[in-house]
């Protein structure tokens, strides 16, 4: 395969690396595996931007870092193609439709929340029960095949429950790390194609710097000059540098710093997250929600672009840095083995969010078990897309409700 370099071809500036990934953004809809499948078909079988065993080795690197695996995967191919403004224009085209959306859905439920019928919330809340416990459980047997890692999933889904905080999640994190380091070892590599480095390894240091600059950094200025602006980049900054194992597990982490605040309700937070599910691009969007639904400054527009930006800027900086290193860190047996121990942890972080705050704040009476059970299967089994189960939850909560 021809080497990819920074500089960008004539006919893949960064205008056309925008529609190719505004498109996607428009139709991607299932969620960070169905992307990868998306992008695949888009980039290797049809644009031949990378070969097949490129391409793979690039979501072994995604998955690898902290964030959204696919929008970093659309943030190395937006680079590769047309350099810093490429990888610009690529998360811009697939992030920003499902941000819009999601903002102007927290702008009519803050404006006329009271008109929305209250059974039509409840079941956007109950639906999020079925797509957790889906991802749950697909995750759970995906990255914790055997009794070690299911028992670190528990432990850590014990231990998140008994200490409901931020930093109890990423202490559960680090020791799901350190533990697997000890416990498990990485099976034979397979062979895989090297990725033409696009940036260059200078570079690369100076941007994982910066990325470690902020995420101690952030803490120390909110500490030094409180105010609600950078209070919530720090809150959303830290979120997206420490999500492993998928966008779903986003939920537990910003659950924990912007509801106990009373930045968020427990109530819009989970209608959020249901709404999230109907929109095409990465679930890292509810951010926008987030940002746009808060009480006090910034809110709205503003709200939500901050909280967009912040989330997504540790992604940025993590794909930038890592490439023209991981060459050298795949080949580390410690650090793969670190690794399965984190996605056994996350697993167990997402375990305990399905219980609190998903379950408790939607499951009250036995027709909301029915419901969440009617959606859960309609995702795994008659493999309806997200989009209709979120639609049809909505109408039939509603229904419910307004039975005698």
């Amino acid at each position: 395969m021809r080497a990819m370099t920074e500089t960008a071809k004539t006919d893949d500036g960064p205008g056309a690396v925008f529609l190719v990934f505004l498109r996607l953004g428009l139709t991607s809809f299932g969620g960070p595996v169905a992307h990868l499948g998306y992008f695949r078909h888009e980039f290797v079988t049809r644009r031949h931007w990378l070969s097949e065993r490129s391409y793979a080795d690039l979501v072994a690197l995604c998955q690898f870092l902290p964030g959204p695996a696919s929008s970093q995967v659309g943030i190395a191919l937006g680079l590769s193609r047309a350099g810093y403004r490429g990888a610009l224009a690529a998360w811009a085209g697939f992030t920003l439709p499902s941000a819009i959306a999601l903002v102007l859905f927290a702008l009519g439920l803050t404006r006329y929340g009271q008109v929305v019928p209250a059974g039509v919330l409840h079941g956007l809340k109950t639906v999020a029960v079925a797509v957790v416990a889906q991802a749950v459980w697909g995750m759970a047997r995906t990255l914790c095949p055997d009794r070690a890692r299911v028992t670190l999933m528990a432990a850590a889904a014990c231990c998140v429950l008994l200490v409901p905080a931020a930093w109890a999640q990423v202490g559960v994190i680090l020791c799901a790390g350190l533990i697997g380091m000890g416990l498990f070892k990485s099976g034979q590599e397979a062979v895989h194609e090297s990725l033409p480095v696009m940036v260059r390894r200078r570079a690369g240091g100076l941007w994982l710097t910066l990325f470690f600059a902020l995420l101690l950094g952030l803490p120390l200025l909110d500490a030094l000059f409180p105010g609600a602006m950078l209070a919530r980049v720090d809150a959303f900054y830290r979120t997206g540098s420490l999500v492993f194992g998928g966008g779903h597990v986003v939920l537990p982490l910003l659950q924990a710093e912007v509801v106990p605040p009373g930045w968020v309700g427990d109530d819009a937070f989970l209608a959020g997250y249901g709404a999230a599910q109907a929109v095409p691009g990465p679930l890292f969007t509810f951010a926008a929600f987030l940002g746009a639904s808060m009480q006090g400054a910034p809110s709205g527009w503003l709200g939500g672009l901050v909280c967009l930006l912040a989330i997504f800027a540790p992604s940025f900086l993590l794909v930038l840095g890592a490439l023209p290193f991981w060459e050298q860190l795949r080949r580390n047996v410690r650090t793969r083995a670190a690794l399965s121990g984190i996605n056994a942890g996350v697993v167990g972080l997402l375990l305990a969010a399905l219980y609190q705050p998903v379950w408790r704040s939607a499951i009250h009476a036995p027709q909301d078990f029915a419901l969440a059970l009617v959606a859960l299967v309609a995702l795994m089994f008659w493999k309806w897309p997200p989009w209709l189960v979120v639609l049809g939850t909505g109408v039939a909560g509603g229904l419910v409700t307004a039975l005698p």
